[in-house]
Parts: C-alpha cells; structure tokens; sequence
C-alpha cells in the first residue's frame, strides 16, 4: 500500500518525501537494532522529485530594486547593506544570491572599519571623497573614481580593527559636498554562505588598485567611430587582473565594467547569466538616462513590456539574470555607469551566455535558436586587436 501512496505521488508531480520514521518496519527496513535506526536517520531529510515537473523548481525571483544616493548622503559614519535576503528566502544578507553590496559613509575626518568573515573577493569604488583604507597587506589611498579589490587575506596577519577577520579600517580624509566620503563595497561572501564553507590560505590574487583618472583616460581613448566607421554607442572598459588572465574578469568571483553612454545615445538591448549590480556613477540629467528590462525580447529586437530603471549618480539598480536590457540617455551630456556582476564564476564555467540583440534578431528573423552558451566563433582563434578598442597593461 505504501508503495501504491508513493508512485501516486510521484505521478501528480508533487515532492515525495522518505518518510521513514512513518512506514512500517517491514517496508523500509529489514535489519534490526542500530543498523535500521541508521538507515532511518540518514533518511530522514531525503526527499525525491518527479523530473520534468521539477526540473526548473520554482524559485524566489532575483528583483529589480533601485537604492537610491540619498541613503549615503546624510547621517552618521555606517555601513548601509542594500539587503535583499527577504526576497531571496535567505537567511544573511545578500543583494544576489552570490553576492552583497553596500554603501559605506565616513563622515570627514572619521575612521569606519568594514568587516567580512568569509569573502574571497571585495571590491570598493570610491563615489566621493577622498581617503584612505587600512588592510592586512597594508595601506591604499584613494579618491574619487578609484576601485580596489582585496583577496581573503589570511588570519596569520595581525588585523587592522576587532570587527571581523577581514576587516578593513577606512578613513576620510576630505568630502566637501555631503560631509562624507561614500565607497561602493561589494563582495562574495553570500556565495561562501550558501556553500558553507571558508577560504583556503592562499591568496587568489593580490590586492590591486585602478586608478579612476586611467580608468577615464583609457575610456576616453576609444575611437568614437568603429572599424566600419559607425559611431559608438558603447566605450567601456572591463577590469581585469594577472590572477584572471582567462575569464578577464575583476577576481575569480566578481566582474566589473567601467561604460559610458554618450548624449542622446542607446545601447541596444543584451542579457547575460550573471546578476547585475549596477552602480550609475554619474546618471547625467535627471530622468534622461535610464534602462529598461524584461524578460522578452520582439523579433524586431525591442524588450517586451520593459521596467523602467532611472540612474540616479550615486544610486544602485540591481538588473536580474537572463533579463534583456538596454541603456537610454536622452540628454545632452555622458553618463557613466559601473555594473558588478558574479560574472566571473559563469565566464570561469562558460556559461555566462552574453547575448546582443542584433545577433539575437538576426537567430530570430532566420526561425533558428542558438542553444550554445559560447557562441561558435569564440572556438576560433581570436582575431587581432584593433588599437582603442581593447587595452591591456598595467596601471602602474
């Protein structure tokens, strides 16, 4: 009869559990003693689920969520955590399932320590101000529109501040606007969290800094025009590291983009795996320049039904996995916006499947659907580098 309970279960496509503690003796176990006590515990928590009913299990979606500058323009020195573990179903804080981004405010001439326990990678943009950072492997001074990353650094160094192993201890130096510098701090330890588990001893990469005066300059040296002479409407550079030297990406975990979207430009629809938080660095005027995100994607290469994000500079929008989306700027000066996505991970297992959408229409118009992650020429061998649109070396 149980066996009878069971198969109907698994036929309505509902979750069967091994209840073992509730069938009968002779149906789950024959031993006796220990031996069946055993096999009753190590069932317990087993559950069995009919495949094609389950096999994209319903899940907590990832949400568009905009946080807005004024959360790091006023009040006291803190950390404030842009949490969305409540819509995740998690139990610590997160912004994606991988990742956690915050704002840090220093009031001028205050300190403010930043702690992680289990992070492999973080990753701190400078919004404003100017200031220094206090780590195991020593001191990084920065100011407006600098990054720096730092690796898990270890316990056998002495630590900078109580907070937590990995802390970091931050000072500001000079912020004349708000009366406070503001970093963008991000970092992988929800990803360490869910796995349960902690960073070896060695490092997988070395802290680096990129200087926001290299970063612009190198933007600024792209051709406006491409090698088919059509301007651009995209000039952005990714960050990478020697530690990365495949996937090109910020560290093993995390990836990072510094785009500009020029005056009354658009940049035409794309998506990826990975989850995008994606920080506007400066959203020119206000409500000119925003992105829209959906779900579809017309054959005619338009979103379907698009959600509306506005770049507020300073402001965070969180752009969800496998969502099509595409930037506006319908004023008259530059905006910048600078993504951090858990790309790094899918390019490390080759499936972050970036797609544009003027491949995609053209999949479209033709009836045909690329199931690849990589697309086929990335097996071919690279082709060479056209001078300003990529660039490489180092900063220092």
């Amino acid at each position: 009869m149980a066996q009878q309970r069971r198969a109907a279960v698994l036929r309505s496509g509902v979750c069967l559990a091994i209840a073992v503690a509730a069938a009968s003796d002779s149906e789950v176990c024959v031993e006796s003693g220990s031996g069946c006590a055993k096999k009753a515990q190590w069932g317990a928590s087993a559950e069995i689920y009919e495949y094609t009913s389950t096999a994209n299990p319903r899940m907590t979606e990832v949400p568009i969520r905009t946080f807005g500058p004024e959360l790091h323009q006023h009040g006291p020195s803190r950390v404030i955590q842009l949490d969305l573990s409540a819509d995740l179903e998690l139990d610590y804080p997160a912004t994606a399932p991988n990742l956690l981004a915050s704002f840090v405010r220093i009031l001028a001439g205050e300190r403010l320590p930043t702690g992680v326990e289990r992070a492999t990678s973080q990753s701190f943009y400078v919004i404003r101000g100017r200031g220094q950072s206090n780590t195991r492997a020593g001191e990084v001074t920065w100011s407006e529109g600098d990054l720096f990353v730092v690796p898990y650094l270890g316990d056998e160094v002495t630590p900078v501040c109580d907070e937590k192993s990995q802390c970091l201890q931050h000072a500001c130096l000079e912020e004349p606007h708000f009366g406070g510098c503001a970093l963008y701090w991000v970092h992988d330890e929800p990803l360490l969290k869910y796995l349960g588990v902690r960073p070896d001893s060695k490092r997988r990469f070395e802290p680096t800094l990129y200087p926001g005066s290299v970063m612009r300059d190198t933007v600024a040296a792209i051709p406006n025009e491409d090698e088919s002479g059509h301007v651009r409407n995209r000039r952005g550079i990714l960050l990478g590291n020697v530690a990365t030297s495949q996937t090109k990406t910020l560290t093993p975990t995390m990836w990072s983009l510094l785009n500009s979207i020029g005056a009354n430009a658009s940049q035409d629809p794309h998506k990826h795996n990975s989850v995008a938080l994606d920080l506007a660095v400066f959203g020119g005027q206000t409500g000119k320049v925003y992105s829209l995100l959906g779900r579809e994607l017309n054959a005619n290469g338009s979103i379907v039904n698009p959600v509306r994000a506005e770049w507020k500079s300073g402001g965070v929008f969180v752009t969800p996995p496998g969502w099509w989306h595409s930037h506006h700027n319908d004023g008259n000066v530059a905006a910048w916006v600078l993504p951090v996505q858990d790309a790094g991970l899918y390019t490390h297992q080759r499936t972050l499947d970036i797609r544009f959408m003027s491949a995609e229409q053209e999949q479209l118009k033709r009836g045909a659907s690329r199931g690849a992650t990589l697309p086929e020429e990335m097996a071919q061998p690279a082709p060479p580098m056209v001078a300003g649109t990529i660039v490489t070396g180092h900063v220092m």
